[in-house]
């Protein structure tokens, strides 16, 4: 039996849009981090950054052995696992008849995901005791937005957010589908609540009820589009 890997990926953008970038850490099948790498998007957008970090982690992954990939963007795993059938279906538009935003980058991704075994966890972004993968991850797009850099290397040289252990994800962290929803607010990040009814962000994409959501202007919508903190 072929051990699953477990991934984690995320996108970053100092301003949504702004200095963008992407980054993946790909661990062994008990959660212990064995390589990483992030590059540079230019000026660009959080969700691009995300699409782009789930591209090049499928791409630079065994598409024969069986994948977990935990991210933190809602976008971006409804997009692969929610949106996608019906955008294809409907000639790449959405249930608005707009034109599928990012078309492109989910189009590749598909590809990619074409008769692979992977399963998508999401897991809360910048939690203290949140997911390490995710945690390190968001440290290197993180700094490769802000020095329009690339990066990477093994274990050996992980980028190391603060208060946030490395050494393997607690056991039960993740659950097939979702996670518990952010925490609530601290005095360091927006406040963060569960949606208690679907709604639409100020981006015009949907989020669903229980969805983590956040206040986006002078409305509620989705975490990625409020900004990634520093």
């Amino acid at each position: 039996m072929v051990e699953r890997v477990i991934a984690a990926c995320d996108g970053a953008a100092k301003g949504n849009p702004g200095p963008a970038a992407w980054a993946f850490v790909v661990a062994d099948s008990a959660g212990i981090p064995q390589r990483w790498k992030a590059g540079p998007l230019g000026h660009s957008t959080n969700n691009v950054g995300e699409l782009t970090a789930l591209e090049q982690l499928l791409a630079e992954t065994d598409p024969t052995t069986p994948l977990e990939v935990r991210l933190d963007s809602t976008y971006t795993r409804d997009a692969v696992t929610k949106w996608l059938t019906g955008w294809k279906r409907n000639g790449w538009k959405t249930a608005s008849g707009k034109p599928v935003a990012n078309r492109e980058l989910i189009q590749r991704i598909d590809a990619l995901m074409e008769g692979r075994d992977i399963t998508f966890v999401y897991v809360p972004a910048h939690q203290v005791n949140g997911d390490p993968l995710n945690a390190i991850a968001d440290k290197a797009a993180s700094d490769a937005a802000r020095t329009q850099r690339g990066a990477g290397g093994t274990a050996a040289d992980l980028p190391v957010p603060a208060m946030v252990s490395v050494s393997g994800p607690r056991p039960g962290r993740a659950s097939a589908a979702s996670a518990s929803p952010a925490k609530k607010n601290s005095p360091s990040r927006p406040r963060t609540v569960s949606a208690r009814y679907p709604g639409t962000c100020p981006c015009s994409r949907p989020y669903a009820k229980g969805d983590p959501i956040t206040k986006v202007g002078t409305s509620w919508g989705h975490l990625e589009c409020a900004g990634a903190p520093d």
